[in-house]
């Protein structure tokens, strides 16, 4: 197996934007998921609505989709994209302690909308683990991964472990 270039390097090893002024505008749509694990009494605590600090799964969801529309802000070399959805699911799983965040972000451009979506996944997670710290320190985000992308030169991907 081969290990193809990194793109963010140019030929002296400098980091740079890529440029992807001649690249096809394509639908492009990244998912991706992660977790947040947490102690049953905080996790009754959030689905009962009982939290002092409000709809704690609401708040989360949108900072997440805040966060979506800042990644090039946070990350220094992603393109600022016109982002035409982001959708922030944030699933309760009480037989496993845990909230499974999975976000869909989409665009009509010219490069992909991993980050973006990744970027919500975590800010939305770290959301849930910001207004539960008081009650909860042992909080665990685990598991934030692309799940999929569609779009450009590459065409889809998912992974092989959904």
């Amino acid at each position: 197996m081969t290990i193809p270039d990194f793109t963010h390097f140019n030929a002296a090893g400098e980091a740079h934007m890529v440029d992807v002024g001649n690249k096809k505008f394509t639908h492009r749509i990244a998912v991706t998921e992660g977790f947040i694990s947490l102690q049953p009494a905080t996790l009754a605590m959030i689905l009962e609505g009982g939290h002092k600090k409000g709809d704690v799964l609401g708040i989360a969801r949108i900072a997440g989709i805040m966060a979506s529309k800042r990644t090039a802000d946070l990350i220094p070399l992603c393109h600022p994209l016109s982002l035409t959805h982001v959708e922030v699911a944030l699933i309760p799983e009480p037989e496993k302690n845990r909230i499974r965040c999975q976000t869909t972000a989409k665009t009509l451009g010219q490069t992909g909308v991993e980050m973006e979506a990744l970027t919500a996944t975590q800010i939305s997670l770290l959301t849930i683990y910001d207004m539960c710290k008081a009650v909860d320190r042992g909080m665990v985000i685990e598991g934030v991964r692309l799940l999929e992308k569609s779009g450009g030169k590459s065409g889809l991907w998912r992974t092989d472990t959904i």
